[in-house]
């Protein structure tokens, strides 16, 4: 090191701040993946594994995880194909059964082939949607249909097709019986273009190339029309799931059920009354009734299917969520909410239950009879942007909305974002049902997971730490997550490739993603060498780090200007950091520079503290 370099000390603010230029932010970080901040330095988040080897149909759109009254560990998560139960090392598809019908002379197939056709007058699938067979003979020989579930291929809407692993030995036709037992129809995995003058956004005005007037419907094969994708609401009732898929009716899952796997089922009590079209269901805290969001009105017990309004608030009665008729014995009502157009979503929390249209916040909070429920509009223009962007954190709730981030206090307020234009301006927003909200408690932070500006599925991720007040972000293949209450780990689904798999988040001591190394990087933003009046020289790098195994790689570029073209990144390759560095030395020069610290190592974890450099001037030109 030179006798006329002086030792700088870089300390950046902890978070990551790009509401500005990466010149204008100087003194943060600036640019990251796969890095959380902990007493505000930087170090490396933890890796995934398989919880389970097999995969499933679909990405996950809600999770949840619990413990019933044995003490057995359970989560259920559905996709827009079928709902899943898992315990042990095992899923188990609980999809339930909409029709089932018994048909003759019903299969067919050729000699050596791996098709079956099936005949099923007016059965009523589309290509797509899944079959299982009970009470069938072997068809062709030797196929046993009651060994899996199927999808169907509609040929006409008598005959439907099913592809099956074994190879007949016997040509069949039209010949044995059994019963066949559909699921839900399979639902929509992405926003779809469509048709309408409602739909979605629209650039009001003159309709030209590139802008729709507000009079102009959207044409065949048009982008400014997105179609709601298929969501899941799963809630607890005691040990026993309530679930919902979106536009449907209301499901019961047994957790004591002798059968394996025992399907969800149709909640129907003895009144006639449960709700037949429902966008989303929770269960309230303390008093326990199951709540509607968005639903159909309640009509008569002959006649419970009133009109559909996505902005009434149904309850059963208390502690029976068979019970869905308003009378003075029961606590069952409705309610409808205004300011919006729909309800978008609710949650739990402390001694309420929030409630939240596209425009507006609601507390639905229980008082008991004879009016069971008090609803209060607690804010607006503060909408929910997906029925999963918002949760409780320790009894303050957090909501990610169309252009903003809000916490509900007693009041709401926007959330101070250092990333919030960088979100917000590569999300694909025809795909926002998608996002995803959680907690990880063992480091304090909100996640909410997206799909970004070119992916159709979950593909990144933002964290705030309420503790910490930082934010941070990144790549990811999650789509659904929850918190280690309950496996000692987060639990999340995941996309990874053509794969939908159930994976353990960040369990301790792993920092691989699926057994591959995970790359982690972070970037500041630019800060001027000396006052930046002069062109620095950079001799040394002097840096403060922690690492377990492996390696990390630093390196630092400079520029002259702010807006220059030029960037010099050195040392050219990146130099290689382990526990037996204690310097770099380098030749760098410029007016501003940046540092940038990556991982590639396989299974390493790091932290990185401070850094200083040794810069000397170097000249005016």
């Amino acid at each position: 090191m030179s006798s006329n370099s002086k030792l700088i000390k870089m300390n950046f603010k902890p978070g990551i701040h790009r509401e500005s230029t990466q010149y204008a932010e100087s003194g943060s970080w600036y640019d990251v993946d796969k890095v959380r901040f902990r007493a505000g330095k930087p170090e490396n988040i933890g890796g995934y594994e398989a919880r389970v080897s097999a995969s499933f149909n679909g990405a996950g759109r809600d999770l949840i995880t619990w413990s019933d009254n044995d003490q057995f560990k359970r989560a259920m998560f559905g996709t827009a194909q079928m709902l899943y139960e898992h315990n042990g090392d095992q899923i188990f598809d609980v999809t339930p059964v909409s029709v089932s019908v018994t048909v003759s002379s019903a299969f067919s197939c050729a000699l050596s082939a791996n098709t079956v056709t099936v005949s099923a007058t007016a059965h009523g699938r589309a290509t797509g949607d899944f079959v299982f067979f009970t009470s069938v003979s072997e068809v062709g020989g030797n196929i046993d249909l009651g060994a899996s579930t199927y999808p169907v291929s509609v040929i006409n809407s008598n005959t439907f097709a099913i592809d099956v692993l074994t190879t007949s030995s016997a040509a069949q036709s039209s010949t044995g019986q059994g019963t066949c037992h559909f699921l839900i129809n399979t639902g929509v995995s992405n926003a779809a273009t469509g048709l309408g003058y409602g739909a979605a956004s629209y650039n009001a005005g003159v309709s030209t190339a590139g802008a729709r007037g507000w009079n102009d419907a959207t044409s065949v094969g048009a982008s400014d029309f997105a179609s709601e994708i298929t969501q899941w609401s799963l809630d607890n009732w005691g040990e026993d799931i309530v679930a919902n898929r979106r536009g449907g009716t209301i499901y019961h899952w047994d957790a004591d059920a002798s059968t394996t796997p025992l399907r969800a089922t149709k909640v129907s009590g003895s009144t006639n009354s449960t709700p037949t079209t429902v966008n989303s269901v929770i269960v309230s805290p303390n008093d326990r009734h199951l709540i509607a969001l968005g639903s159909n009105q309640f009509g008569t017990t002959a006649s419970p299917t009133g009109t559909f309004d996505p902005l009434t608030v149904r309850w059963s009665n208390q502690e029976d969520y068979t019970n869905w008729v308003p009378s003075l014995s029961s606590t069952s009502g409705e309610n409808l909410l205004t300011d919006g157009t729909k309800i978008v979503g609710g949650i739990r929390s402390r001694s309420a239950t929030n409630i939240w249209t596209d425009n507006s916040l609601w507390t639905m909070t229980y008082v008991g009879p004879p009016f069971t429920f008090n609803f209060q509009q607690a804010g607006s223009n503060c909408g929910l942007i997906a029925p999963h962007a918002a949760i409780d954190y320790d009894g303050t709730t957090v909501w990610m909305g169309y252009d903003n981030f809000y916490i509900f206090d007693g009041q709401v307020k926007n959330l101070d974002c250092t990333v919030r234009r960088y979100i917000f301006d590569r999300l694909n927003i025809d795909q926002k049902d998608k996002i995803f909200c959680g907690i990880n408690s063992e480091f304090k932070e909100v996640v909410w997971l997206y799909p970004s500006t070119d992916s159709t599925e979950c593909d990144s991720y933002v964290i705030w730490s309420p503790n910490e007040n930082y934010w941070t972000y990144g790549s990811s293949i999650f789509t659904t997550f929850a918190d280690k209450t309950i496996f000692g780990n987060t639990i999340t689904t995941g996309t990874k490739g053509t794969a939908n798999n159930l994976y353990n988040n960040e369990p301790e001591g792993l920092y691989t993603a699926s057994g591959i190394a995970q790359s982690s990087f972070i970037e500041s933003a630019s800060f001027d060498m000396a006052d930046g009046n002069e062109i620095m020289f950079l001799n040394r790098v002097i840096p403060d780090f922690d690492i377990s195994d492996g390696s990390l790689t630093f390196s630092i570029k400079t520029k002259d200007f702010p807006e220059s073209s030029v960037v010099r990144e050195k040392p050219q390759p990146p130099h290689t950091i382990t526990n037996a560095t204690t310097k770099i030395d380098m030749r760098a020069r410029g007016r501003q520079g940046r540092v940038r610290v990556s991982c590639n190592s396989a299974n390493t974890s790091w932290r990185w503290g401070s850094v200083r450099l040794a810069i000397q001037p170097d000249g005016k030109r």
